[in-house]
């Protein structure tokens, strides 16, 4: 016998409303916020244009059907691109994420909250361009930093206490959600209209997580940030056309997200939205590696100096132990034969055996020819990782967040070498002041791999100060870094 089953339609579930009312309400205030803003607003541009150097990446970019020209429609930085803002945000989304040297958030769940300005900077160019075209004024660069804090803050605070990897699914489907809310709120959705789009991000089939885990690591790693982006563009623009939404698409019993995809649980928060993530986010600045090895490739920079400078070689190495936080094990602890590039940037062994070797890790030490480097295969079956739990629990802790990992090399004479500790990456909040500057001659050299000289200049006239940049119209900043 069935039971009745209520065909009232429910109010929309708290975690859509609160996602929404931040979005359309809150007033950023901390103009920590809005300068950090500014620099991760670089960075990931500059990320984008080091990815334009690779084939691999350019070969998927472009609109679909070959030599289409949208008018009005968004430019692609670094290309002679201009698409509609579905496939602008792809393309952005894409470059930006292709190199993973773009920020991260670490907590419950990680990502990479910068992936959401493809959705975002491909939509307000869109809308700028269409503003000036009809002799309205365009968007400013103000609004694509507050779209950017408010995606940031959307995609962190989701990610604080609730983890997707646990339940099979990938990060990205946290940009899907943050982007579609933001974007939205810049195509001028009504409360109602946005509450519909965000639930679509909810309902759509999530992403697994397939293709970073061994043995099918992959590059799909590298744009599915661009799909989730630009995925959100295009259910923004449905929910424009006043399509319906589904408002206990998180809690409906049965069908719902949180009994489908989330074991039934449902999420929990540890704060309220605000900018918290914005002005704690982790920026990626001396190595294009997963970010649970950066303070590893760091201390083994450390190791490859003394090793060099007391005359011994790496085949004199008897034993690594890193001492390291349970997260880093569970992703990129890896044994065994690593397939490309993506397989080699998520393995904590070869990230730090490339540096102890050649003193260096770029993007380029991912590619085949330096894989084949039979040394770097020898030094990785010499490592062991061993989780030091008050490094995890300093990982999880929101006053430190910090992403330790210790080195500890033994030589084939029986010398034991002091072992380094590295806590806080040059990208962490903490070491902001030591890290800023580097940052930015990380956008400086990108920008000269695509750029000409002139070219630069009045990039970064406009860029590196603030209240310039903010007042400068979206159509015209991205102007600036077009071919």
């Amino acid at each position: 016998m069935s039971s009745h089953i209520s065909n009232e339609r429910p109010q929309p579930d708290k975690v859509l409303t609160d996602i929404v009312d931040y979005v359309l309400n809150y007033e950023i205030k901390n103009d920590l916020a809005w300068k950090t803003a500014q620099y991760c607003l670089l960075d990931t541009l500059g990320c984008g244009l080091e990815a334009l150097t690779y084939p691999a990446c350019t070969k998927l970019l472009g609109p679909i059907i070959p030599g289409t020209i949208v008018p009005n429609g968004a430019k692609v930085p670094g290309t002679p691109f201009q698409l509609d803002p579905v496939q602008a945000a792809f393309n952005i989304g894409a470059i930006i994420r292709w190199l993973d040297f773009n920020d991260t958030w670490l907590a419950a769940e990680w990502g990479h909250p910068s992936d959401n300005l493809g959705g975002i900077l491909a939509t307000a160019d869109w809308l700028s361009r269409t503003a000036v075209a009809s002799g309205k004024p365009a968007l400013l660069m103000k609004d694509v930093l507050e779209a950017m804090i408010k995606a940031h803050e959307i995609q962190g605070v989701l990610a604080l206490e609730n983890s997707f990897n646990k339940v099979g699914l990938d990060h990205v489907f946290l940009v899907k959600v943050a982007s579609v809310a933001v974007v939205g709120k810049l195509i001028g959705l009504t409360r109602d209209e946005l509450i519909n789009a965000v639930s679509l991000a909810f309902v759509d089939g999530q992403a697994l997580r397939t293709y970073r885990h061994s043995p099918n690591t992959g590059s799909r790693k590298s744009w599915a940030a661009g799909d989730a982006t630009s995925r959100a563009v295009r259910l923004a623009l449905i929910a424009k056309t006043g399509e319906m939404g589904y408002p206990s698409v998180l809690t409906a019993k049965t069908w719902g997200f949180y009994d489908v995809s989330f074991k039934g649980n449902e999420f929990k928060f540890q704060r309220d939205y605000g900018s918290y993530v914005m002005e704690h986010v982790l920026f990626k600045i001396s190595f294009p590696a997963e970010f649970h090895s950066q303070t590893a490739v760091e201390a083994a920079m450390t190791l490859h100096a003394k090793l060099k400078d007391a005359g011994i070689a790496t085949n004199h190495i008897k034993k690594i132990i890193i001492r390291t936080h349970e997260a880093a094990i569970r992703i990129i602890d890896k044994k065994g034969a690593l397939n490309n590039p993506a397989d080699r940037d998520h393995c904590i062994q070869y990230m730090i055996a490339v540096p102890l070797i050649y003193g260096r890790l770029t993007a380029a030490d991912y590619e085949d020819n330096i894989a084949a480097d039979t040394r770097i295969d020898v030094l990785r079956d010499k490592m062991t990782c061993v989780e030091d739990p008050q490094f995890t629990k300093d990982y999880h802790d929101p006053e430190k967040r910090s992403i330790a990992n210790a080195l500890t090399i033994e030589l084939n004479d029986g010398r034991i070498l002091d072992e380094v500790v590295v806590e806080y990456p040059i990208g962490h909040k903490r070491r902001r002041e030591e890290g800023i500057p580097e940052l930015l001659n990380k956008f400086k050299i990108n920008l000269a791999r695509v750029f000409a000289e002139k070219q630069q200049r009045n990039i970064l006239n406009i860029a590196l100060d603030y209240q310039t940049l903010v007042n400068t119209p979206v159509n015209e900043f991205v102007d600036l870094m077009v071919i």
